[in-house]
């Protein structure tokens, strides 16, 4: 059986596709487009406020993006620095998205710390693949479910690349990512905080498999407050939905990385 996550009051069941009361809606309705949002939420605090956990201001984001499927990086899961709480139920709660699933990178502060997905629509195969080092580091995952809309089932993948400054580990991360992906033949969407430039050896290679929402005169994703630099990415591969707007939302107080949105025209 296929397993789908979908969110009952403040708990997480796991249920079949059908045990969910509107995910028939979801399946069935027809959508004119489709937004994804990437976003490294930096756990939920604002660089401004040091020791802040600000759960609402994540989720205003998200609400206000309209987006239909979002891919989260720096996620806590019942850490002690955010309060042990599970930070993606409750932006899913205060989002308004019933499926969403969390990630594991690393153990950390007495829980745990990665990405997460949050979907308007049912998901199922959730899969979390370790990602390799050149050189010892924190660990790093892919992450990817399969979404169906209007009929059409596709993959939907979230990741966050090494951060050291060392680029080896990102260059051999990104093959492990294009090699899991090299013989699929569904349309991939891939977000994630690469932490790498346009240039270097891990975009070049993202480059020959995908192709990225937006490539020349592109806005910048960090700092928070007049950003210059791109490490966040939006890519396809497979993909036959043309891309309406590319967009990196002017947003500096929830998080160190500004938010970037892609929306693609479903009409046939």
């Amino acid at each position: 059986m296929k397993f789908i996550f979908c969110l009952l009051g403040t708990s997480l069941f796991l249920m079949l596709v059908s045990g969910c009361s509107t995910s028939k809606l979801d399946i069935f309705k027809s959508y004119a487009d489709l937004k994804v949002l990437s976003y490294n939420i930096h756990h939920a605090n604002p660089p401004s406020k040091k020791n802040i956990i600000d759960i609402d201001a994540v989720a205003k984001v998200i609400v206000d993006s309209r987006a239909d499927i979002v891919a989260l990086q720096e996620v806590d899961q019942v850490t002690k620095r955010s309060g042990n709480v599970s930070q993606i139920q409750l932006i899913a709660e205060k989002a308004g998205f019933k499926y969403y699933q969390f990630f594991k990178a690393i153990n950390y502060d007495g829980g745990d710390y990665g990405i997460a997905i949050l979907s308007r629509f049912p998901f199922e195969q959730p899969i979390s693949i370790p990602l390799p080092q050149k050189n010892k580091a924190e660990e790093r995952v892919l992450a990817y479910v399969k979404v169906t809309v209007n009929k059409t089932p596709f993959i939907f993948a979230n990741t966050h690349l090494d951060a050291t400054g060392n680029p080896a580990n990102r260059d051999v991360q990104m093959q492990e990512i294009l090699k899991n992906f090299e013989k699929e033949t569904l349309p991939v969407i891939l977000c994630g905080d690469l932490n790498s430039i346009a240039g270097t050896t891990a975009i070049n290679l993202l480059d020959s498999q995908f192709k990225r929402t937006c490539v020349e005169n592109c806005d910048g994703t960090i700092p928070e407050t007049n950003p210059n630099r791109i490490i966040d990415y939006i890519a396809v591969k497979n993909w036959r939905w043309p891309l309406m707007k590319h967009q990196v939302i002017a947003e500096s107080y929830a998080s160190d990385h500004r938010p970037l949105l892609a929306t693609f025209n479903l009409k046939p």
